[in-house]
Parts: C-alpha cells; sequence; structure tokens
C-alpha cells in the first residue's frame, strides 16, 4: 500500500500549483478561469467575496459569492484547477468566521465584509515566495515608479548618498 500512496504523492505533486497567491476567507477575489468554446478560448473572470475554503491538497475547493442584478450567486472553483488561469486578490477581508454562509441570503449593507485597515501584502506560495512582509519586488531591491519611500528609508538612502 505504500507504493500506491507513494504514487498517488507523486502525482499530486506534478499536478499542484506554486503561483496561488494566499487569500482567506473573506477576501475579494478575481478569479480567471479559461472557458473553451469549441475551437477558442477565452478568460472569463469571477470577481466575489470569498465565503469558504474546503479541503486539502490537490482536491481543495474555495468558493466565491457575488452579487449580480440584485440575485446572489455562488461559485465553487477546484483551487488547483488548469482551468484557473488566474487568482488576484483585490482586498483583504477582516473576518472571524471560517464560512460566510450568512452572506448568501444578505442584501445592501449587510452583504459587505469589512476590510482590513493599513497595507498589508501578501505574496505567493511556493518557491518564488518572498519573506512575510515584502513583495517579490522589494525582496529583490526594487522600487516601482510612483510609490512613495517611508520617511526612514528616506534618510537612510540619503546618508547613503552623501558618503
Amino acid at each position: 500500500m505504500s507504493h500506491k500512496r507513494a504514487l498517488i504523492k507523486k502525482l499530486e505533486d506534478q499536478q499542484i500549483k506554486n503561483d496561488i497567491p494566499v487569500f482567506r476567507v473573506g477576501d475579494t477575489v478575481r478569479v480567471h478561469t479559461r472557458i473553451i468554446e469549441g475551437q477558442k478560448e477565452r478568460i472569463q473572470i469571477f470577481t466575489g467575496t470569498v465565503i469558504s475554503r474546503n479541503g486539502g491538497g490537490l482536491s481543495e475547493t474555495f468558493t466565491v459569492h457575488r452579487i449580480a442584478y440584485g440575485e446572489g450567486m455562488q461559485r465553487v472553483f477546484p483551487l488547483h484547477s488548469p482551468r484557473i488561469a488566474k487568482i488576484e486578490v483585490t482586498k483583504e477581508g477582516d473576518v472571524r468566521r471560517s464560512k460566510l454562509y450568512y452572506l448568501i441570503g444578505a442584501q445592501g449593507k449587510a452583504a459587505k465584509v469589512k476590510g482590513k485597515l493599513g497595507n498589508t501584502r501578501r505574496v505567493l506560495r511556493g518557491a518564488n515566495a518572498a519573506a512575510p512582509n515584502q513583495t517579490p519586488a522589494e525582496s529583490q531591491g526594487e522600487q516601482h515608479q510612483g510609490e512613495e519611500q517611508h520617511p526612514s528609508q528616506e534618510t537612510a538612502s540619503a546618508a547613503a548618498s552623501e558618503e
């Protein structure tokens, strides 16, 4: 039996994606899904709030809820599905429950999830992940145009340039 388990684990390790961002229940995400219609392939985006995460490993799923045209809709996505092109975390939610099924029947302001305060960033899982408080670009020492430096960083960079 252990040989079969090792074989299954090896197959699962090949199928698991490493470019999935870290997201939790309550976060607002944009899921880019590949839709194949005949010979054509297109990307469809489903934006909503993550109301649950189930399972683990290769069979892990997450449920996204959104309200469109006054109707609430949920969609369950397998996390490691090859049909998912990309997952973007647009807003981090601040919730204290593991399942947000109470949002399904809620309308208006009651259907909103309180957001986290501050500029918190999460990084990708896997080999190309940076330190917990850094984006991959920050870990390489790069800074994007238009970003302001923290005051302590400005004085440190000014002192370094004077030397």
